[in-house]
């Protein structure tokens, strides 16, 4: 189901010189991880025909993990359209600078969930480091994994292509780990650490503005009545730094996926 954006909505993205977001909203949260799930193994296979490989960057959370699970349900059905996950890059959005081992590693979730069902190659696999992997610091992780983004890149280019990029919006309207008037949303880089998080664990490594508007397409996951005043604030014309979510968009096509709850304080048509 489509909702055509209201006058607030338009008048955002009006002069803003990148195409209009795409608004699909769910009756809830079950539906919406059904439909993520089927429209990223199509996109991805798409990706493939064209390219032969095909990337994607993932986030992580309850909604974000949840998808990864249906994905996993889907390649296992081989009447599906299928993607070959040995052709797939797989990147991070962010993640928590914590022990290789904790639960609170997005990286975890998403082995557990997707990764390890369906056999993605080791060197396919791009995890941000953890605290334990022998860096002094997060900003030695981010400067490794900006390095390694960079030695993946076409052309000598800073970013290789990210085909679907999905990211999370937090009750504030953070994204990735750029929340609302810190030093992270004026960072130029495409790969910094964050400290002092106001979500724990407070020290993270996160992609930056400038990297995740590189992607084809940027999917933005939200459920819950928790989040309606962030998608309505993002949509509505709000300022990055007071809702990053509303600096994010992707070069071809910018997609916030919504459950009824979340969609619930969008204005009408």
């Amino acid at each position: 189901m489509s909702l055509p954006p209201g006058e607030q909505v338009a008048a955002a993205l009006a002069g803003s010189g990148h195409p209009a977001p795409d608004i699909v909203i769910e009756p809830d949260q079950d539906r919406l991880t059904r439909a993520v799930a089927s429209a990223l193994v199509a996109r991805l296979a798409a990706a493939q025909a064209v390219h032969g490989t095909a990337s994607v960057v993932l986030t992580g959370g309850g909604v974000g993990t949840a998808v990864l699970q249906r994905v996993a349900g889907l390649a296992a059905e081989p009447e599906r359209e299928t993607v070959d996950w040995t052709a797939v890059d797989v990147w991070w959005g962010d993640e928590r600078f914590v022990p290789a081992g904790s639960d609170e590693r997005n990286e975890l979730g998403a082995r557990r969930a997707l990764l390890d069902p369906v056999g993605a190659p080791p060197e396919r696999v791009h995890a941000m480091a953890p605290s334990d992997a022998g860096l002094a610091s997060p900003e030695a992780a981010a400067e490794q994994y900006a390095a390694e983004l960079a030695g993946a890149a076409a052309n000598a280019g800073p970013l290789p292509r990210f085909d679907v990029l999905l990211l999370g919006v937090g009750p504030e309207g953070h994204v990735a780990s750029i929340f609302p008037d810190a030093p992270a949303v004026r960072d130029e880089r495409a790969v910094f650490a964050v400290h002092d998080c106001p979500k724990p664990p407070p020290t993270r490594v996160s992609l930056g503005f400038s990297a995740i508007n590189t992607a084809e397409e940027v999917w933005l996951l939200v459920a819950g009545a928790a989040k309606a005043e962030a998608v309505a604030r993002a949509l509505g014309g709000a300022a990055p730094h007071e809702v990053p979510a509303a600096g994010v968009h992707g070069r071809r096509a910018t997609r916030w996926v919504l459950d009824a709850a979340a969609a619930s304080r969008l204005p009408s048509a």
